[in-house]
């Protein structure tokens, strides 16, 4: 049974909030238990499973804060959407291996999502613009 338009809206804006509240126990509560989560680029490759997704928000949360995700484009099928977003907040810590001396930071981000029957996430792919990181970060 394919999920709604806002189905998948709900659960990805729910996952961007908890995101934003740095809050990893609620991220991990919008992904099924064997999700496959793949940040492009992460020096530690896909992770699977709850368990490992953990140390990406983890580390990710230590190194950037005040994190808001605004949303530019969504395209949809049966069971997926594909996400166009922009992240603006404060690099704290060393964002993709990048020192960011708490310099605030804006970047464009690729969400690829596929959904279980549930409406939680069963599979993230994230494409992240590092070159913007690495131009305003340098």
């Amino acid at each position: 049974m394919a999920l709604s338009r806002e189905q998948m809206d709900r659960t990805l804006d729910e996952h961007f909030g908890f995101e934003a509240a740095d809050d990893v126990e609620g991220v991990l509560s919008t992904l099924t238990e064997d999700v496959e989560h793949d940040i492009v680029g992460w020096p530690a490759g896909p992770s699977f499973g709850k368990d490992q997704t953990r140390a990406f928000y983890e580390a990710t949360f230590a190194d950037l804060t005040d994190g808001q995700v605004k949303s530019l484009r969504r395209f949809y099928g049966d069971d997926f959407m594909v996400d166009e977003s922009l992240w603006s907040g404060v690099a704290k810590g060393q964002p993709f291996g990048v020192p960011g001396h708490g310099k605030r930071l804006e970047f464009r981000l690729l969400h690829i999502l596929e959904f279980s029957d549930t409406g939680t996430i069963r599979r993230e792919n994230v494409w992240i613009d590092l070159g913007a990181i690495q131009r305003q970060l340098s």
